[in-house]
């Protein structure tokens, strides 16, 4: 909902920003600077939300794609426990299932590995499961809906670290995920200086809009005089 300026640093990389600028940027305030840059189609689907509230997980992608199977095997989850051994600190893992729906694909232990792991969060586009427990260990995990049933001989893995579709949106090896409870957004690394730095100049700005419009300025003259909504 806002016009930004042209000024950005296209080498700028999430990494290089301070923790408290960071701290500020908001899955909005990302997803207008990637309107701002020309870049629309990255914000996932409305379904996908925080399984608690206050949840907030920003980091680089790491990527999973399941497919049906309804075949076992004595090692059922062992590309699963492959992929969030991969995981490291700052990172996000994303699950892509093409948003089936006949199982869970994330829960409580999945939770507890990946954040002894350092990663900050995980985005499935489909159900989950131990909602309360995921609670508990205290992971920022973001889905659709919930479903107590295993994925054992209902899904299995067929890729890991390449580009998925999730949520509606592409999503590559260490693109970077914002996810709040507004929702998802992804910025691919090609527009990542140009967007960050949109995004941290509209924090400043509206830093100072709030403080106007709180004072009793008119929409009409912030608007004018800051060119953000």
């Amino acid at each position: 909902m806002a016009e930004q300026t042209n000024v950005h640093d296209p080498e700028l990389r999430f990494e290089d920003v301070p923790g408290e600028v960071a701290d500020r940027l908001t899955s909005a305030m990302v997803s207008d600077s990637l309107d701002a840059s020309g870049v629309r189609g990255q914000v996932m689907v409305a379904s996908i939300g925080p399984v608690t509230s206050g949840s907030r997980a920003v980091g680089r992608a790491r990527t999973v794609r399941f497919e049906p199977s309804d075949q076992d095997s004595d090692d059922p989850y062992g590309a699963a426990m492959d992929f969030i051994d991969s995981l490291g600190p700052g990172t996000v893992a994303v699950i892509a299932s093409g948003g089936d729906e006949r199982t869970a694909y994330w829960g409580e232990l999945f939770s507890a590995s990946a954040k002894g792991h350092g990663a900050v969060g995980t985005v499935c586009d489909g159900p989950v499961r131990d909602v309360a427990k995921v609670r508990k260990v205290g992971y920022d995990l973001f889905a659709p809906s919930f479903r107590p049933l295993d994925y054992r001989a209902r899904m299995h893995v067929v890729s890991m670290a390449q580009p998925v579709e999730c949520g509606g949106v592409r999503v590559a090896p260490d693109d970077l995920v914002f996810a709040d409870e507004d929702g998802v957004v992804v910025v691919p690394q090609a527009v990542e200086g140009e967007v960050l730095s949109r995004a941290i100049a509209r924090a400043t700005a509206e830093s100072n809009v709030l403080e106007e419009l709180l004072g009793g300025a008119s929409l009409r003259e912030v608007w004018e005089r800051w060119r953000v909504l």
